[in-house]
């Protein structure tokens, strides 16, 4: 049986091919070119998708006698994965290019070339697991919840998650690291990826000024009640739950509320007005397999590092999910993911919609 691995130059998918191979799988290694753009100064140690990358994917490839391809992916990656992210900013939203990415670029092209190249199977190096319950798949977190990628996964179907592989979902970082050691791996301390591929250093309102030529301009800070009380340096720079870099100065700590696109204004308070109950979240996938015709006791889980919480998910007519916690949480963030959970498996998720919700 053929198995196509996504290789993306890091120690996780290089052991990943490594452990598919030793299952007995005829192994092809491919690294996928999503983004170059000349305008953004990269640094290599921080992002992925670079030429270090695809040597190191390379290199263990070749350590393994498996064939091994770089596919140019690069074409829709500016319409599907950065222009969304450019408007969600601009709409007051903070987006989560990761998933989309994951959704409209990599799984897609992967299983349509897998499909091309014969091969049953698609292997990645995420943590997470997937096992087979009563005729359904269920994705699952990785038993080292530290480093558990089940959050980011959660727009695959039944369909895929049959033919997917996640050979280092059982493992905890420095057992994939000791096994990349042993045999040798190039990359066998190589650092993390931490940045979005085309926000070097964080510094997302520089790019977006960069790919789009504008200059977003100041406006108002403002109270809940309407009180100006200075300007900001353009709403694109602005999320919900910062501190940072507001510079106000004010009688107590003030935090954004809310990024008003239609009046370019951001609205301040106290933490304790970050927290509520409520949220709708939108375009919606069941990943189990089954959606609910009833409301569901389960837990949800905000943005990736947050810890998932006891709450109520209820479907709604048009198909979108409204989630009420059992306790508030703090910031909840109109374009992060909510993703339900129930135990250690993962339900579905969607998009946070804002209060009103505007087209992208």
């Amino acid at each position: 049986m053929k198995a196509l691995i996504a290789m993306s130059g890091g120690v996780d998918s290089s052991v990943a091919a490594y452990l598919t191979q030793q299952a007995g799988y005829e192994c092809i290694g491919c690294t996928m070119k999503l983004y170059d753009d000349p305008e953004i100064v990269r640094d290599a140690s921080r992002t992925c998708c670079t030429l270090d990358d695809v040597e190191d994917a390379r290199s263990v490839a070749r350590k393994l006698g498996m064939r091994y391809y770089v596919f140019n992916f690069k074409d829709g990656f500016r319409e599907k994965i950065i222009d969304p992210f450019i408007c969600s900013y601009e709409n007051g939203l903070t987006p989560n290019p990761c998933i989309d990415c994951n959704r409209y670029m990599k799984f897609d092209r992967l299983f349509e070339r897998a499909e091309i190249l014969g091969c049953e199977k698609i292997v990645t190096g995420h943590y997470a697991r997937i096992v087979e319950r009563d005729g359904r798949f269920a994705l699952l977190k990785a038993p080292d919840e530290s480093k558990d990628q089940s959050y980011v996964l959660y727009s695959l179907n039944q369909e895929r998650l049959a033919k997917l592989l996640l050979p280092i979902g059982e493992l905890t970082k420095a057992e994939t690291r000791r096994i990349a050691r042993e045999n040798g791996f190039i990359n066998s301390q190589k650092p993390d990826s931490q940045d979005i591929c085309f926000v070097p250093d964080g510094d997302y309102a520089k790019v977006i000024e960069t790919l789009t030529g504008k200059e977003y301009p100041e406006g108002d800070f403002v109270l809940k009640d309407g009180t100006p009380l200075g300007k900001h340096r353009g709403i694109i720079r602005y999320t919900r739950g910062q501190r940072r870099g507001l510079g106000i100065a004010y009688s107590e700590p003030l935090y954004v509320l809310r990024v008003d696109a239609a009046e370019n204004r951001v609205v301040l308070g106290s933490n304790s007005d970050l927290f509520s109950k409520n949220l709708t979240a939108g375009d919606f996938i069941w990943t189990c397999g089954i959606v609910p015709e009833k409301p569901i006791n389960c837990k949800a889980k905000i943005r990736y590092k947050h810890k998932e919480q006891p709450c109520t998910a209820s479907v709604l007519p048009n198909g979108d999910v409204s989630v009420v916690f059992d306790e508030p949480q703090r910031a909840i963030t109109p374009g992060q993911a909510c993703v339900l959970y129930r135990d250690d498996e993962v339900l579905g998720g969607g998009t946070i919609l804002p209060d009103q919700n505007r087209d992208c």
